[in-house]
């Protein structure tokens, strides 16, 4: 837990509260809210060790709309950038899935690359910083063990053999000769200075040639990756990470929702075909230095007619057994199941988010613990509250109370709660069949 007397910088409070009052997941300043979530952030940094050491791992999280399974993805984000790993992040929807007839695969991939995020280019985008580091390193090590200085061709000719036995690792694998062949391109092109060229090359890893007579003009590779072999391309990436001083690679996507709400069937199968190429590929060793983790709604996962169990190779695999249940969930199975925060964890987060908004707008806060447990009370009392409230709209009313409040100096937080505008008495909880009705009615 964040210390409530360390001030939040201001940029990173103004994104903190302006993303929740939003209802989307800030991309800085997780640590100063995190709350909850112990043993699943446990359960998951249990596959980092993993990853680090060769192996591969992959997770569902699955959670209603706006339970906290975006939140934490985004914490594991961060996390795993802390180890050294570099991160993949991306949103499925219409146009990005992972299987599709219209470049919809081939366009995850692209999301996937340009979101491309290290400790210390956490906003993405770093793919020639990785490039241009790993070739640095290989130089430094090169002078090191040579004692030769920049310039001698006796240097060059010692990083040319620590290039090639990268390169080497990598032509082993699916399409490993041509991905080797294009590192090699990218580091003469370096050390000659020609931009154009590594930009080329760069375009290529990005998925952007869309024909291969132009890559083989242009480059001399007679492949590009495509909407069928796109997640091929990941592992090799996961091993050049590695082999370039990360720790691994972990893609992160979400909203599998999308895959669910595709009205064509076979279109649906084949997206979940490819989830379980992907998930066969962790566990039996054909990936490494790779760690995937997917968000999913309960619907998305569970409906037998278009969810993943749908798919019967994947719903054998990832069924619970029959021990599981609420308060009790195996952590260390393929789903995490997200419980609902309790209303002490919802308290506390709610006293981080007073402290941040007064600081944010200059103010000393005057609601106390005291103040915010009936609000918490009111909140956690809705009829249906124990299995539908999620940590969302909970936080989004708290930020609203926090702005009026701040507004409106003269007024207190029980004038507030017992106003007209702030109606708690009626239900507004959705029932489960209620929201499966809603998310078929969507479709």
């Amino acid at each position: 837990m964040a210390d409530r007397k360390k001030k939040v910088p201001k940029r990173i409070a103004q994104t903190v509260i302006g993303s929740l009052k939003g209802g989307v997941v800030p991309r800085i300043g997780l640590p100063y809210i995190t709350v909850g979530r112990k043993s699943e952030i446990e359960a998951l940094l249990h596959d980092v060790d993993i990853i680090g050491e060769g192996g591969a791992s992959f997770r569902f999280i699955v959670g209603r709309y706006g339970s906290g399974k975006s939140f934490l993805i985004q914490t594991i984000r961060n996390y795993v950038m802390d180890r050294g790993f570099i991160v993949a992040d991306a949103d499925l929807s219409p146009e990005r899935r992972l299987q599709g007839t219209k470049g919809q695969g081939l366009a995850t991939y692209r999301e996937l690359i340009g979101n491309l995020s290290t400790k210390t280019r956490p906003e993405g985008g770093a793919l020639t910083l990785v490039l241009d580091r790993w070739i640095n390193n290989v130089q430094m090590e090169a002078a090191q063990e040579t004692g030769l200085m920049p310039g001698d061709p006796a240097l060059t000719k010692a990083v040319d053999r620590k290039i090639y036995a990268v390169t080497s690792a990598v032509s082993e694998l699916v399409h490993g000769f041509e991905f080797a062949r294009l590192l090699s391109i990218y580091y003469h092109a370096y050390v000659e200075g020609d931009d154009d060229r590594k930009m080329k090359v760069v375009r290529w890893f990005r998925g952007e040639y869309a024909l291969k007579r132009e890559a083989k003009e242009e480059l001399g590779v007679n492949i590009i990756i495509t909407d069928d072999d796109w997640y091929d391309y990941l592992k090799l990436f996961a091993t050049f990470f590695r082999l370039a001083g990360y720790t691994g690679l972990m893609i992160m996507i979400d909203e599998l929702v999308n895959i669910y709400k595709i009205p064509n069937s076979i279109t649906r199968q084949y997206n979940y075909e490819k989830i379980l190429t992907m998930y066969n590929d962790t566990l039996q060793g054909k990936a490494r230095y790779l760690g995937i983790i997917m968000g999913a709604t309960p619907q998305a996962l569970e409906d037998k007619r278009r969810g993943i169990y749908s798919y019967e190779a994947l719903r054998s695999r990832l069924a619970e057994g029959k021990f599981s249940r609420p308060g009790a969930r195996d952590l260390l199975a393929p789903v995490i199941r997200l419980e609902p925060l309790t209303a002490e964890e919802m308290l506390v987060l709610c006293e981080k988010l007073a402290d941040i908004h007064a600081d944010l707008y200059g103010y000393q806060r005057t609601l106390t613990t005291q103040d915010i447990i009936p609000f918490i009370k009111l909140e956690y009392g809705r009829i249906g509250a124990d299995q539908n409230i999620t940590p969302r709209e909970v936080i989004r009313d708290f930020i609203e109370l926090l702005d009026i409040l701040y507004q409106n100096p003269d007024m207190g937080i029980e004038e507030l709660m017992q106003s007209d505008g702030f109606t708690y008495a009626k239900s507004d909880a959705v029932s489960d069949k209620t929201e499966k009705n809603y998310a078929e009615f969507e479709i």
